[in-house]
């Protein structure tokens, strides 16, 4: 059994319903149901006896794009632990581009981010030319850059304020830095945080980390933890990019938020459609329930 769960503009749901579901049957699958959910009349809810999930995203990518989607192998519930990555997913920008701006090699720095998050670089080691290119910056910069640059996605604070009243506990994993992170987190609600450090001497960034490196590897690891922390429970996961690949498949519900390719193939479901209220919408969680 296949449960797909699909916001998409309306009048698309209405007009290619039926053909999407002919598509899936003929690819061999039964179709037991494709009904608006009962909590939300704005998601589509699709049931498929024998089916494979990515003939059921090819179709539903080819009838409802953009949309925002979610398939699973069990009715969605409300997840126990939140993981989620933070540039361009909890918030709209990449922090260390804009901060490189301040020093004047804003398009030099956001050439490698770009790269990093395509996965076409190692992400260690593109982090560390980044950051070696930011040494001598006056760490003044960095509240100035929180201040003029850094905003939050919209529906962030939703999001994150829902799942902590449904019981979820919450964990900001980023391969950005505790500078940003820890303001953000505070600001968005969440209850721990999990990135680099910036090293900084006498008031400039010194080129270098403290610590070692959060890369992909450690972000999935937080997630599993914290899953088996809970006994097991759901956990959710969103991210954009290559380095959330790992904690995005680790997830029951990994949610690729206007992602890069690759991430957007390896998890399970995808917001191309709307804000991150779309998150909540799939899980079934009704209006009248959001913080």
């Amino acid at each position: 059994m296949l449960i797909a769960r699909v916001i998409a503009d309306q009048a698309a749901l209405s007009a290619h319903c039926d053909a999407a579901v002919h598509a899936i049957e003929a690819s061999g699958a039964k179709v037991l149901g494709a009904d608006p959910l009962a909590s939300d009349d704005g998601v589509m809810q699709m049931m498929i006896d024998h089916g494979e999930a990515a003939v059921l995203r090819g179709v539903i990518d080819r009838h409802f794009s953009p949309s925002d989607l979610l398939i699973t192998d069990h009715l969605p519930q409300v997840p126990k632990v939140f993981v989620s990555d933070m540039d361009s997913t909890m918030i709209g920008q990449e922090c260390i581009d804009e901060l490189a701006d301040f020093a004047g090699i804003k398009d030099q720095i956001a050439a490698i981010t770009e790269r990093a998050m395509q996965g076409e670089l190692d992400f260690a080691d593109a982090l560390a030319e980044r950051v070696r290119l930011l040494g001598g910056l006056g760490e003044e910069a960095i509240q100035q850059c929180l201040d003029e640059r850094i905003r939050d996605m919209p529906g962030a604070a939703t999001l994150v304020a829902t799942l902590r009243a449904h019981g979820c506990a919450t964990v900001l994993v980023t391969g950005g830095f505790h500078q940003f992170a820890d303001p953000v987190a505070q600001r968005l609600g969440f209850q721990r945080v999990v990135g680099n450090r910036l090293a900084t001497a006498q008031g400039k960034l010194t080129g270098g980390l403290v610590g070692d490196v959060v890369d992909s590897a450690v972000k999935a690891r937080v997630l599993r933890e914290c899953a088996a922390a809970a006994d097991g429970a759901h956990s959710l996961a969103t991210g954009d990019g290559a380095n959330d690949i790992p904690m995005l498949e680790a997830a029951d519900y990994g949610l690729a938020y206007y992602a890069k390719a690759k991430a957007r193939a390896a998890a399970n479901g995808a917001i191309d459609h709307g804000d991150l209220t779309s998150v909540l919408r799939l899980l079934g969680i009704a209006r009248g329930e959001w913080a």
